[in-house]
């Protein structure tokens, strides 16, 4: 676990782990889709409006993500407004990130009147990437973590991680009355006037964890090599990392090979039409994201002890095979009709301009 990376000199600000992966993800997901864009029909001066794009979904990314967590965790900012805001702090749910940027990428595809099905195609490309990158950050950072499991690949956290504290705490919100893991009291209290005041057994699950730096060398034994360390997981930020990737060579395969079509206009079947791999993205990931959330052991309950994570998994399959449906059945756009779309922010230039009227003599 390395939630914090480095501090930047002089001014004591921390490079954030979770932050830094998504960063490397929308930047190699910039790159991507600058080079597919080249394939679609587009001319050089749309390059700049997917960069541009790109940093609009950066900040929707950051702003859904918050929205996200905090509906997800309403009840730690009650009567503490100020501190919905405080993303530095943590708590960012990448989900909410994606649904986020790809409303607002719509919108500005239709703003700027581009072709928008084809740019959801390689954006569905770039967005799966991003996932890929953004779980290494969740693994560094020890959020999204999964249940308990004697699997031979899970691992491990540190004592006070976020993970080892879910277990030994109950969590009524997932339905669990007693920890996983049961700490003697000794390990519970507060800090009082800078020394240690630890509690009763009966009251210990009110009271903080003991600092690692306080713990006596014995305990320090018991939670790193002992009967007290965190109980194996399953890796779900690593599986859903593997899940983003796998989905990129997925999709990526789909657009060139059976909706990018031979000419780059044509595709070669009616399921390769522009948009079909944007759904595809949503059929795929849908069941894929309800699968691992039921591996998680972080997120709450809402219906039938599903998390709102399997219910949204839910229907963004649902609505991928309806918008598959639809974008199969849809006419040619002017790509596929052998026209490329004209940018109305500038005039092309391979076309001549009319000719001046003159004056005939009388």
């Amino acid at each position: 676990m390395h939630p914090e990376l480095f501090e930047i000199p002089f001014i004591h600000a921390t490079v954030k782990s979770y932050g830094l992966a998504i960063v490397i993800g929308i930047l190699a997901a910039i790159y991507i889709i600058r080079r597919l864009s080249d394939r679609i029909g587009t001319g050089p001066i749309n390059k700049d409006y997917i960069t541009n794009g790109a940093l609009y979904a950066l900040i929707a990314g950051v702003v859904g993500s918050r929205i996200f967590y905090v509906l997800h965790h309403y009840n730690q900012f009650r009567g503490r407004l100020a501190e919905v805001f405080s993303i530095w702090q943590g708590g960012l749910e990448l989900l909410g990130g994606v649904l986020l940027s790809i409303v607002v990428i719509f919108a500005y595809l239709l703003v700027l009147k581009l072709p928008v099905r084809r740019f959801l195609d390689i954006l569905a490309i770039g967005i799966v990437l991003v996932l890929g990158f953004g779980r290494l950050g969740c693994l560094m950072n020890g959020c999204c973590f999964g249940q308990p499991s004697d699997a031979p690949w899970a691992i491990r956290f540190p004592y006070a991680s976020i993970p080892y504290q879910s277990q030994v705490y109950p969590d009524m919100s997932r339905n669990r009355a007693q920890p996983h893991l049961d700490l003697p009291a000794e390990f519970y209290g507060m800090l009082v006037d800078g020394r240690w005041a630890g509690a009763q057994e009966n009251s210990k699950f009110y009271g903080d964890l003991k600092p690692f730096k306080m713990l006596t060398p014995q305990q320090k034994e018991q939670v790193t090599a002992g009967p007290y360390r965190c109980l194996p997981v399953h890796p779900t930020q690593i599986y859903d990392s593997l899940n983003g990737f796998m989905l990129f060579a997925v999709l990526f395969t789909y657009w060139r090979f059976i909706g990018y079509g031979a000419d780059g206009k044509r595709p070669r079947m009616a399921i390769g039409k522009p948009g079909c791999t944007f759904a595809l993205m949503f059929i795929i990931y849908g069941p894929m994201r309800f699968f691992i959330e039921s591996l998680r052991d972080d997120n709450p309950f809402e219906i039938y002890s599903l998390t709102i994570s399997q219910l949204i998994g839910a229907g963004l399959f649902v609505f991928g095979v309806a918008l598959f449906i639809a974008m199969a059945k849809m006419p040619p756009d002017d790509n596929m009709l052998g026209a490329a779309p004209v940018s109305k922010h500038r005039p092309r230039q391979d076309q001549p301009s009319p000719p001046k009227a003159t004056r005939s003599a009388s």
